[in-house]
């Protein structure tokens, strides 16, 4: 197989990925038949979940984890050492009769992920990590205010290269979690506060860095790490307050974009019939002209009444929440931003007034927390988008 060809196979094999971690009304559609080459995609994926998330086992527990034949699992596990991405962990430890089993696990120190973070203001975060979400070494560039259009898509180059430089064992990949509607071929649709109209940014990072690059919007990617190590329950929406104000969510266990790739984008929904201040898309009134820390931080300095400036904005994120619990019937909302706004008075707010506004008996008992995951969020969601795309691993 020549590169372009080989190139050309990992991007529709990462797309393919990325498709069903995110699925759409129009991916959810059958369309043919299952080809062996996918059914063994499928089986290798399995293989690596169920090693990701119970960690080492010999072959016949995988066979019996999974439901697939010791044949299969025997050459899958072969295949998978050959590339470097299972290794085995020497003989298992107990009082079995018999020849002790060979246990197998993830090479999780083997290789490493470029996670970055764009949805802060004011700075751009960037981390390598382990397969595990543990991050080893942490950049933090600090950009002005405003920063926009290609000098902002540089400084996220930049910030990649650094990293690329900062890894001590083979890089994986790159993911990237940015305000806006992200389309699945890492395309940015639309980012008012970067002034980015059909951004190709996954195209851009990967011809400076020369890795596989998956990009997502940040709420997307938000959710993604709290439902792989945040314990998120299976029906979750995941508002995330940084730059912008989005959401990630959770229907059934699986994580959704929509149709037009703009799922969750309740930060430009209208909160309020008595106007309000101006958004960076245009319009007036939207949540994220309440909510986002940038609003936030200033009407607070320009009021002097943080506790009346937090009520208001948590009244307002609560009006935007309960139509979509009604419909959706969900059990849990994470916030995932600073604690020191979002925290106390803003989201206890929010909570009364969803459950004002929300069918009494049944919504009543919702949960509302702070995400466990701190500043990181984006960072290790990131990472699990970059295991999805690479690995099957979510």
């Amino acid at each position: 197989m020549v590169a372009s060809e080989a190139q050309g196979s990992a991007t529709q094999q990462a797309s393919a990925a990325i498709t069903a971690q995110f699925p759409t009304a129009r991916s959810a559609r059958a369309r043919g038949k299952v080809l062996p080459e996918h059914a063994r995609s499928h089986n290798r994926s399995l293989v690596l979940q169920t090693l990701f998330h119970e960690g080492a086992m010999s072959r016949a527990d995988l066979s019996r984890e999974t439901g697939l034949t010791r044949v299969t699992i025997s050459d899958l596990v072969g295949e998978l050492i050959d590339d470097g991405i299972v290794t085995e962990k020497g003989l298992r430890e107990g009082s079995r009769p018999g020849k002790p089993a060979t246990l197998v696990d993830i090479d999780r120190q083997g290789h490493q992920i470029i996670s970055i973070d764009l949805s802060e203001p004011e700075v751009f975060r960037g981390a390598v990590l382990t397969l595990d979400g543990e991050i080893v070494v942490r950049v933090d560039e600090h950009v002005a205010r405003g920063i926009a259009g290609d000098v902002a898509v540089e400084a996220a180059i930049e910030l990649a290269r650094k990293l690329v430089a900062h890894a001590t064992a083979p890089l994986l990949g790159i993911g990237i979690g940015t305000p806006g509607v992200v389309n699945l071929d890492g395309v940015i649709l639309t980012a008012p506060n970067f002034g980015w109209q059909g951004m190709p940014m996954r195209d851009r990072v990967r011809a400076a860095v020369g890795l596989p690059v998956v990009v997502a919007n940040d709420a997307n990617v938000a959710v993604l790490a709290e439902q792989t190590f945040g314990g998120a329950t299976a029906d979750t929406l995941l508002v995330r307050v940084g730059l912008g104000v989005g959401s990630g969510l959770l229907a059934a266990g699986q994580a959704m974009i929509g149709g037009h790739f703009a799922a969750g984008e309740i930060g430009h929904v209208t909160v309020a019939t008595d106007g309000g201040p101006q958004c960076a898309c245009g319009k007036v009134g939207c949540l994220e002209a309440w909510l986002a820390v940038p609003a936030l931080v200033a009407r607070i300095a320009e009021s002097g009444d943080r506790d009346g400036v937090l009520r208001d904005a948590g009244e307002r994120l609560g009006i935007a929440l309960a139509p979509v619990i009604g419909v959706l019937d969900l059990s849990e909302i994470v916030i995932a931003g600073p604690e020191e706004l979002l925290g106390g008075t803003l989201m206890d707010t929010a909570l009364d007034t969803v459950r004002t506004r929300t069918l009494a008996g049944v919504h009543d008992g919702i949960d509302m927390r702070l995400s466990g995951q701190g500043a990181d969020i984006v960072l290790r969601g990131a990472a699990v988008l970059v295991l999805a795309t690479q690995l099957g691993v979510f």
